[in-house]
């Protein structure tokens, strides 16, 4: 594996994070949008409402996740939705995700969370492959989402 490093995002990675972000909204099958990707990053970061997890390498930052804060009242502790994972398409095939992944479980240990949350499309072949071999199970719930709409 190539020399790597992974940290927590601070406001000088806010053009490179905004970059990937938007590649991982273009993978999602959203509109670009480099300008509002910056603003959502930048209020991430500055509402510290987010947590953000880079991998960088000799190329810069390749990769990211970010992680957001829930509670679960059954277990009456708190969880993190790993709600973002993307390594830009150049540097796949190398690890970089599976040490995100290690970097959030390692936060939620270190936060007391009760574990790490996550959703992925069901035609991400390699992301439906990578979550089970690190430790994730999929839980059969029904899924409902209302989304707020002008009429």
């Amino acid at each position: 594996m190539p020399q790597h490093n992974i940290r927590q995002a601070n406001h000088s990675d806010l053009e490179s994070v905004a970059e990937l972000f938007d590649a991982y909204r273009v993978f999602y099958k959203k509109t670009s949008d480099i300008a509002g990707a910056r603003a959502f990053i930048t209020s991430r970061l500055n509402n510290a409402d987010a947590t953000l997890f880079v991998v960088e390498n000799k190329s810069g930052i390749i990769g990211f996740t970010q992680l957001y804060p829930i509670f679960s009242s059954t277990r009456m502790q708190r969880m993190w939705l790993l709600n973002d994972l993307f390594v830009h398409p150049d540097h796949r095939g190398h690890g970089y995700s599976k040490h995100l992944l290690n970097a959030a479980k390692h936060f939620a240990k270190t936060t007391e969370a009760s574990g790490l949350l996550l959703e992925t499309d069901k035609d991400n072949v390699i992301g439906n492959k990578l979550y089970p071999k690190e430790g994730f199970k999929s839980v059969e719930t029904n899924f409902y989402f209302w989304e707020n709409v002008s009429d």
